[in-house]
This record gives structure tokens, sequence and C-alpha cells, in this order.
């Protein structure tokens, strides 16, 4: 299942570079949004998504997800989950 997850989200992601098969209102952060919330965890509205190029290698990207409730990093590897790390605010 999350493989098939996996496999959509690249499609929708990789389908808006080529041509849309996703609507013309999601975005990148809507689209992580999706992908989080699958796997149980809250994000009420994406704000913005920001690629973390220090993190970031081929085949595993990184980004901080900013939501109205919560900040999060994802990182996004094929074929499977991604792996989310919720960032608490600095004091």
């Amino acid at each position: 299942m999350m493989r098939l997850m996996g496999l959509a989200f690249v499609v929708l992601v990789g389908g808006g570079l080529t041509g849309s098969t996703a609507r013309a209102d999601e975005t990148l952060p809507d689209l992580l949004a999706i992908q989080l919330r699958s796997q149980g965890y809250a994000c009420d509205k994406p704000l913005k998504a920001e690629r973390d190029d220090k993190l970031s290698k081929p085949d595993d990207e990184a980004w901080t997800l900013t939501c109205s409730n919560a900040t999060y990093r994802v990182r996004r590897v094929p074929d499977l989950a991604a792996k989310v790390e919720k960032i608490e605010p600095s004091k």
C-alpha cells in the first residue's frame, strides 16, 4: 500500500513538470501534507515547503514542511513511506 502511495506521489509531482495529472491548484506543500496525513501526522493547512539541500541526496530528498499547526522535516525515498520528524518550535 505504501509503495503504491509513493508511486502516486511521484506521478503527481513528476506529472506537474511535464503536464499536470494533478489538480492545477495543488502545490508541493499540499502534496507533502497529503503524504503526512496518510501516515497519521496532523497538518491542518500547509503553508510552505523548503528543500533542505544539505540533507538531500539523490533519491532521498529532505524537505521542511511548515503547516499552520506544526513544522516537520520530511525525507522522501522512492518506494518507501516518508521519514517524518516533528520539529519543535524554539523557545
